[in-house]
Parts: C-alpha cells; sequence; structure tokens
C-alpha cells in the first residue's frame, strides 16, 4: 500500500516538473507584409480629366 501512494505522489511531482513550470509564454511578433498596390489606369485618369475640362470649356 506504502508503494502505490509513493507511486502516485511520484507520478504528481514529475508532472509538475515536465510542465514547465511558472514561465511566462514567449510570442512571437506577427510579420504582416503590405502589398504594393499599383494601379494600370493610375496614369490614365488625370489626362481624362483635363481633357473633360478643356471639352467643358469650350
Amino acid at each position: 500500500m506504502k508503494s502505490i501512494a509513493l507511486a502516485a505522489a511520484l507520478s504528481i511531482a514529475a508532472t509538475a516538473a515536465f510542465a514547465g513550470g511558472m514561465n511566462q509564454p514567449v510570442m512571437e511578433p506577427v510579420v504582416v507584409e503590405q502589398q504594393a498596390s499599383s494601379s494600370s489606369g493610375g496614369g490614365v485618369i488625370l489626362p481624362l480629366i483635363i481633357l473633360l475640362v478643356l471639352a467643358a470649356g469650350r
């Protein structure tokens, strides 16, 4: 009976020893990549607006 109690006590102590203790968890920083936004129509809009303004002025 003593050996069963001793085995139970040792298993509880071993579980706490392998659990990692009370260390703070280490969080790795999250890397966020920003995608470059390129619109193919970006160089077309400004000349179209200028043409519309010139056409409206006539």
